[in-house]
Parts: structure tokens; C-alpha cells; sequence
């Protein structure tokens, strides 16, 4: 059996934090001297009921993550001790994307999330990511708070 992890994945929800998460991944990848997977899922849900979600407003979505997590990735690229860096973004539903376009896809050993305290309200109509991969993934799972 393996003792450490050589492919981390972490879930990225663009709230204030996901430098928080990330620093945290990015500290987990280096001790583990594992890949680190950066994931981040455009919710097209409210895109959806317009009908079609435009192509412009996507590629703005993911441009805006990708700049606010720019200083981060370079920090771990430049890290000797992260193995490697991707960066995954896809629009379409949270819970779909996440698990069918990239953890069946990467199969990694950890994933990451953040713990967003929805209240119990917005919780009982939305469910939890954290909770959603907690029970749909077979591998460990790191929710950090």
C-alpha cells in the first residue's frame, strides 16, 4: 500500500475560500510530492433556463477564475516539490461536471473541498458538494474549514 498520495485533487467553488483550500492543496501536493489537480466547475444551471448559455459569458467565467487563483499556481508550479499542475474548468452542473468530466477521468487519491456553511435552509434544497463527494468517490476526502 502506498503511504502517501501522488494525485491530489482539489475542488474549487471561486467563494473567498478557495485560497484558503488551495494554499491548503498546494501544501499537501508538495508533502506528498503528488500532481495537483485544480478543479472548478461553471454552474450552468441558471444558464440553462435561459434557453442557452452564451459562449462569451463562459469564457469570462473562466478567465475571472483563472486570474484569481494566478498568483497560487504559479507559487506551486515553481514548487520542486509539486509534481505537476493542471487546471480543469467546465460549465455544466456542479455535481455531474465534477464527478463524471473529472474524477472518473483523473482517479485521484485525495480530493479536496471547501466546507461553504450554506444555511441549513439553502442546504436541505441544495445539498452539499462536500457531502455529494463524500458518498459518490472511492477515494479519501478532505474537506477543509
Amino acid at each position: 500500500m502506498n503511504e502517501g498520495y501522488s494525485k491530489v485533487f482539489v475542488a474549487l467553488d471561486g467563494t473567498e475560500q478557495q485560497d484558503f483550500v488551495l494554499a491548503r492543496a498546494i501544501k499537501v501536493a508538495a508533502n506528498n510530492g503528488a500532481k495537483l489537480y485544480i478543479g472548478h466547475v461553471i454552474d450552468s444551471t441558471a444558464l440553462e433556463s435561459a434557453g442557452a448559455y452564451p459562449v462569451d459569458l463562459v469564457n469570462g467565467l473562466e478567465e475571472a477564475f483563472r486570474n484569481s487563483i494566478a498568483e497560487q499556481v504559479e507559487e506551486a508550479q515553481e514548487n520542486p516539490d509539486v509534481a505537476d499542475v493542471e487546471i480543469i474548468v467546465r460549465a455544466g452542473r456542479i455535481r455531474e461536471t465534477l464527478k463524471d468530466e473529472m474524477l472518473d477521468v483523473i482517479q485521484p487519491d485525495l480530493v479536496m473541498c471547501g466546507a461553504r456553511g450554506l444555511s441549513s435552509i439553502k442546504y436541505a434544497l441544495l445539498g452539499s458538494i462536500s457531502t455529494f463527494l463524500l458518498r459518490s468517490t472511492e477515494c479519501d476526502i478532505l474537506v477543509v474549514k
